[in-house]
This record gives C-alpha cells, sequence and structure tokens, in this order.
C-alpha cells in the first residue's frame, strides 16, 4: 500500500507540475500582442532566408572557381585537349601550350597545328625538334647543329620561344590566321590548307 501512495503522489506531482507550465505558456501567449508573434515568426524567416542566401553564395562560389578561358573551357580542360594531339617530345605540354597561348592572345588551336606541321610530332618529331627544342621551324640564333634554325635550351623554351614569334610578328600584324600568315610563315602555296586540317584534328579529339 505504501508503494501505490508514493507512485500517486509522484503522478498528481508531475500532473500538477504540467498545469502549472500549461497555464504559464497560455498566459504568456495571452499577453503577447500580435506584432510581437509577428516579430518572432519574421526572425524565424529571415533566419530561413539567410540560410538559402548561403547557399546560393556557395553554389555561385563554386561556379566561379570553373572558370572558363577558352572555347568554353577552363584552363586544365583546354590542356588536357592539346595533350590528346602532343605526342613524342612535346607530348604532355598542353598545359605551357596553353596558358602562354592565351597570355600572349595567341589561338592555341593555330599554334599546336603550326607545331604539328612544322615539327611533325603528330607521329615521331623532326631532329630539329629533338635535337634543338625548335618547334616551329624558326630561324636564327643560337645556331641548331651549326645551320639557320634557332636552338632553345629546352623543350618549354622552344614552345614559349614558338609563341613569341607568332606574337611578335605575326599577331601583332593582324596576321592571325593560316590565310594570312601564309605567306610569311612558308613558301608552300598549300601551307594554310594543311594548317587547317590539323585545326580541325585538334578541335575534333
Amino acid at each position: 500500500m505504501k508503494i501505490f501512495r508514493l507512485i500517486n503522489e509522484k503522478v498528481i506531482a508531475v500532473f500538477i507540475c504540467s498545469m502549472i507550465t500549461l497555464i504559464a505558456f497560455s498566459s504568456f501567449l495571452t499577453n503577447v500582442d500580435k506584432e510581437s508573434l509577428k516579430k518572432m515568426f519574421s526572425s524565424v524567416n529571415d533566419i530561413q532566408e539567410g540560410l538559402d542566401l548561403t547557399l546560393e553564395l556557395k553554389k555561385e562560389e563554386n561556379l566561379t572557381k570553373r572558370i572558363i578561358v577558352f572555347d568554353g573551357m577552363t584552363m586544365n580542360e583546354l590542356a588536357a585537349k592539346l595533350n590528346r594531339s602532343m605526342k613524342s617530345t612535346i607530348s604532355g605540354k598542353g598545359d605551357i601550350l596553353a596558358s602562354y597561348s592565351l597570355e600572349k592572345g595567341v589561338d592555341p588551336y593555330l599554334a599546336l597545328s603550326i607545331m604539328l606541321l612544322e615539327t611533325g610530332c603528330n607521329w615521331t618529331c623532326s631532329s630539329l625538334t629533338t635535337k634543338c627544342n625548335n618547334v616551329g621551324g624558326m630561324k636564327g640564333g643560337p645556331s641548331c647543329d651549326g645551320g639557320s634554325y634557332k636552338a632553345f635550351p629546352t623543350i618549354d623554351d622552344g614552345i614559349r620561344g614558338f609563341i613569341d614569334n607568332l606574337a611578335n610578328n605575326y599577331y601583332a600584324y593582324g596576321l592571325t590566321t593560316p590565310e594570312a600568315m601564309n605567306k610569311k610563315y612558308a613558301e608552300s602555296t598549300e601551307w594554310a590548307m594543311k594548317v587547317n586540317r590539323y585545326i580541325s584534328s585538334v578541335k575534333a579529339k
């Protein structure tokens, strides 16, 4: 009997506490005017709007990180595309070709296509490239094996020197297409046609 009495007393105590809490909360709601309630719910909405805005900004930040540099591609994507056409001695140099071409305002497709035609690196690079790192058939000094063609210390230097040549001696004078470059760059009247074929091939890969 004593045990049942203790249990009943606890139940009654919990019930009384619950009733007191309910009465107090009801009193609170009665005393809170409509404006205060509006402010309370407005704060909740502001928090939700803030969270939504934060998510939107995060999405925009992620999109911004994917910076398009050329032909709808990021720098890494462009380099990877160029690499698919770069073999032998120039294999894996798409990053240098991509970044330096864009820095100098030269079309990387055009630059690579001229390189492929001049060096034969679509298969096995010419000795001018393998021995002297000359990727564009450029003449000048220091000499490559005592001849009229220019030698470069590394293949990276050769690529940069080639792009500098295009930027300074062709693009600077408005010669920005194979057709416009043909007469100055090569004696063959078919040079432009061959470069354009390579351009189509590079784009397709």
